[in-house]
């Protein structure tokens, strides 16, 4: 569970940094867009000086500067409006438009755009009450800066999210390899023994033949048989047999509650007739044992479990509730990770084996479908027919 803790924490760390390179490349973006504006409204400022002098300009006025500065500007998008709204002068401004009236519209209304953004200003005219309006537009270089910040970190995100998939896909593949490595060694390491007790058992009746507690045994070593299979079957791709559930699940809450405190007590909800779905056996029995006795731990012995199946056309449904200590929402987001686990004593294997099971073997859904603390949890397990 630290490692856990540990492995979340770091991820947080990472998406912290992330976010504050982001935030400050865009305030950085914005200051120099800022001071940049700043110069550009000085230079129309230069050029609206420059545009009222060629208005007012005689015959003995040396315009070579005056044009020099109108003419300078070749990247400021410019419109110029006098004080009824018409246009009589643009520069740098793309229209798309079919005739001269559209032309002139689309300029008034770019030109009404950009004084009610405040981008403008007044010229006085040479009559009582007319004036012009310089209306500008940020320049090419500003729209650079405002947007290229936004690919930049488009760019880079998409490459984080590329190395963090690839960095999972890499993480499960090692775990795949561990997990099947581990249970094929320990089918392998738990054959021999129990060959040699199954060995011992057939003894025990032939000197004990009336002997219930032989019986019982031979049960248990047959279990043991079984677990073994189990293991065996991790890490290939196991084969799905037409199983009636119904049996299946009796055979298994029959089972554990032999094996569990009479505090507890079993509420089994089946329908009356055989459920058909293609399962592997073995497998979605260990599932359905695994959820019964952590819900029993859960419930430290003492409580109600209840195994309810609900039979839908395509698809059934098997919920497994028990009235034990529940879950808070941050424990049951990672119930299923590996390693993670809430006991003293536990590899905290079993949920992600379970879950790895039942949606990568039978291609269906188990999820924590309610949990509060104190008040107990419900699995719920999803598998198509």
């Amino acid at each position: 569970m630290t490692w856990i803790n540990r492995q979340q924490q770091f991820k947080t760390a990472l998406v912290a940094a992330a976010l504050l390179v982001a935030v400050t490349s865009l305030l950085v973006s914005k200051w120099l867009a800022n001071d940049l504006a700043a110069e550009e409204y000085k230079r129309m400022e230069l050029w609206s000086d420059a545009l009222h002098t060629l208005n007012n300009a005689d015959q003995n006025t040396d315009l070579s500067l005056v044009l020099h500065v109108i003419e300078d500007n070749n990247n400021i998008p410019v419109i110029v409006i006098d004080q009824d709204g018409n246009v009589t002068d643009h520069r740098n401004i793309s229209i798309q438009a079919t005739d001269r009236a559209d032309t002139i519209a689309q300029l008034t209304r770019r030109a009404q755009q950009m004084k009610a953004a405040g981008r403008y200003v007044k010229i006085d005219g040479n009559k009582p009450g007319g004036f012009q309006l310089v209306c500008y537009d940020d320049s090419t270089m500003i729209r650079r800066i405002t947007v290229w910040p936004l690919i930049q970190l488009g760019i880079v995100g998409g490459i984080v999210i590329i190395a963090i998939l690839a960095l999972v896909s890499f993480k499960r593949t090692e775990q795949n390899k561990l997990w099947v490595g581990l249970s094929k060694e320990t089918a392998h390491q738990l054959g021999t023994p129990i060959s040699s007790i199954m060995a011992w058992v057939e003894i025990l009746k032939e000197e004990y033949p009336t002997d219930p507690y032989v019986g019982e045994i031979e049960k248990d070593v047959s279990r043991l048989n079984t677990i073994a299979d189990r293991f065996s079957k991790i890490g290939a791709v196991p084969e799905l047999l037409p199983t009636d559930i119904c049996r299946l699940l009796t055979d298994v809450t029959t089972y554990i509650r032999k094996r569990t405190s009479s505090h507890v007590s079993f509420q089994v909800s089946l329908p009356s007739h055989p459920v058909i779905v293609p399962l592997c056996p073995s497998l979605f029995e260990w599932v359905t044992e695994n959820l019964c006795k952590n819900a029993i731990d859960a419930m430290q012995g003492e409580g109600s479990l209840s195994l309810v199946l609900t039979d839908r056309p395509t698809s059934i449904i098997l919920d497994v509730t028990d009235t034990g200590c529940g879950m808070s929402k941050s424990i049951a987001k990672q119930i299923f990770s590996p390693g993670f686990t809430t006991k003293k004593r536990g590899w905290g294997l079993g949920l992600s084996l379970s879950k790895r099971i039942i949606e990568k073997y039978h291609a269906g859904r188990l999820f924590v479908k309610a949990t509060e603390p104190h008040h107990g949890t419900t699995f719920r397990i999803i598998v198509k027919k």
